[in-house]
């Protein structure tokens, strides 16, 4: 994106013709936030080749895809299951997986990473995947915390990358946060702004400042909560009634911050801190620390703050 004076999003063309139109999109990671990336795609329209280590991980990631369009099609079919079943059918065809990476990208569009909050990781992805893609591919990280300029500068294209952060469950979640660096396309930009739209989501634009929007706000509020709780201020349970019955929020702190992975909200937080360690907004927290090295880390090992059966 052309930046002038630094900022950022200004001024949107509606010209297509200078835009990448994005058809064939490739997802690196077949966890959930990378199967759910891939099933919105699909189902519109969108040509997806999801990539992954292994064909157990990737059979895994399509029972995923599967199991969420069935529960989509039982509210938006349920007085034409017939309709429902191809509808099902059509998406899967759709989706396409592989454990080659380098073969992947070559026909893309728009590679889109969802793997570890890993910095180097994410770099050494993107600088091989950077020499095999076509000059015109598009290459977007979804993390949630880490800078895009510093995975960018993996690249010879930093014109040509961007951040596109969706949220959990993403066939739920309106919202994308889409972020420039000062180095982004403004063609590159509104690309994304546009897939973003195309899948049914609202758009949003941030710098490239820590934790971009959403995160940068909730989630110190998710740890001060914790904080709350560790002090013995309140209970936990009364820590997420307040804040729900308080401050209208769907779902408590406490009870997020499993749903969200506290593994996640640890590496968020040290992102956060590496950036701005004397920040106390950023401290951390012991027991969110233990329950990480415990394995303990919410929903999906059914016990963090809460146990789940």
């Amino acid at each position: 994106m052309a930046f002038v004076a630094h900022q950022l999003f200004s001024g949107f063309s509606s010209s297509a013709a200078r835009n990448v139109v994005i058809k064939s999109v490739t997802i690196i990671g077949g966890g959930q936030m990378g199967a759910g990336i891939a099933q919105v795609a699909a189902s519109t329209g969108h040509s997806v080749t999801l990539v992954d280590a292994s064909d157990d991980i990737l059979k895994k990631s399509i029972e995923a895809i599967e199991g969420s369009l069935r529960r989509v099609v039982k509210k938006k079919f349920a007085d034409k299951p017939e309709a429902g079943e191809e509808f099902i059918r059509n998406v899967m065809q759709k989706v396409s997986t592989s454990t080659d990476a380098a073969s992947a990208v070559r026909g893309s569009d728009l590679v889109v990473e969802a793997i570890a909050e890993n910095l180097k990781v994410k770099q050494d992805l993107f600088r091989r995947l950077d020499k095999l893609a076509p000059p015109h591919t598009i290459f977007a990280s979804n993390t949630s915390s880490l800078s895009i300029s510093d995975i960018a500068s993996s690249t010879n294209r930093p014109d040509k990358f961007g951040g596109l952060h969706f949220f959990n469950p993403v066939a739920m979640m309106k919202l994308v946060e889409v972020i420039g660096t000062p180095a982004t396309s403004q063609e590159t930009s509104e690309s994304l702004m546009n897939f973003s739209k195309v899948l049914g989501k609202t758009p949003v634009s941030s710098k490239d400042t820590s934790g971009f929007i959403v995160n940068r706000l909730l989630v110190p509020c998710i740890v001060e909560a914790i904080r709350m709780y560790e002090r013995g201020d309140a209970s936990k349970e009364d820590i997420d009634i307040a804040m729900k019955l308080g401050a209208g929020h769907p779902m408590g702190p406490i009870e997020l911050a499993d749903y969200i992975g506290l593994d996640t909200v640890k590496s968020i937080m040290e992102a956060f801190r590496a950036k701005d360690p004397d920040n106390p907004l950023f401290a951390s927290s012991d027991l969110l620390n233990k329950l990480v090295a415990e394995g303990k880390v919410g929903r999906k090992t059914a016990e963090g703050f809460y146990k789940y059966k």
